[in-house]
């Protein structure tokens, strides 16, 4: 398989490009059925919603949220990624996750942002759209006056791993994007 590394378009996901995300996120697999709304809700909340609630609750944050919760990543006029960021105490499942839990007696900082998620559909793969919206998760988060952003990456180890099993990224991509690790939970 060859890389093929290309230049994109990285936009904030605001009203005007509801149906940029909607496109994104597809109509299967994980991120239709998710829509990007996993880290918002603790798990008994999760448990009591639908999809439907779901992408609701996702087109109300690109249209009427006071920031864009996410971006979109363009190649000429197609959305071709996705990338949910934001002030990490916007997330409620990260308030309490043993991956983003600060080591007992310390606390975040304040301003701390966190890059909870990438879908990028099959066919846009292997190309460096992820990467690409994490350069630009990283340049939104300090325009919106981030300390720190912080991700929860997928350590490969160099093994084969379903796109259900890298949503998160990957320590490689993180690492070539001077992200430094803190701790390993």
């Amino acid at each position: 398989m060859t890389r093929v590394e290309q230049e994109y378009r990285i936009e904030p996901a605001d009203a005007s490009r509801w149906d940029d995300v909607a496109a994104v996120m597809g109509t299967r697999g994980d991120p239709a059925g998710c829509w990007c709304q996993f880290f918002h809700l603790r798990n008994a909340e999760w448990n009591a919603t639908r999809v439907a609630d779901r992408r609701s609750a996702l087109r109300a944050q690109v249209c009427a949220g006071d920031r864009p919760p996410g971006l979109l990543a363009y190649a000429g006029a197609e959305a071709v990624g996705w990338c949910q960021v934001g002030p990490k105490d916007s997330y409620a499942r990260l308030a309490t996750a043993r991956v983003s839990s600060p080591p007992k007696g310390t606390a975040d900082p304040d301003g701390v942002w966190a890059v909870t998620c990438f879908v990028v559909p099959v066919a846009q793969r292997g190309r460096g759209v992820a990467s690409a919206l994490l350069a630009g998760a990283v340049d939104h988060a300090r325009a919106c006056g981030a300390a720190v952003v912080e991700g929860y990456p997928v350590d490969t180890d160099g093994e084969q791993r379903s796109s259900s099993a890298l949503y998160h990224g990957t320590v490689t991509m993180f690492a070539g994007a001077g992200f430094v690790e803190v701790r390993r939970p």
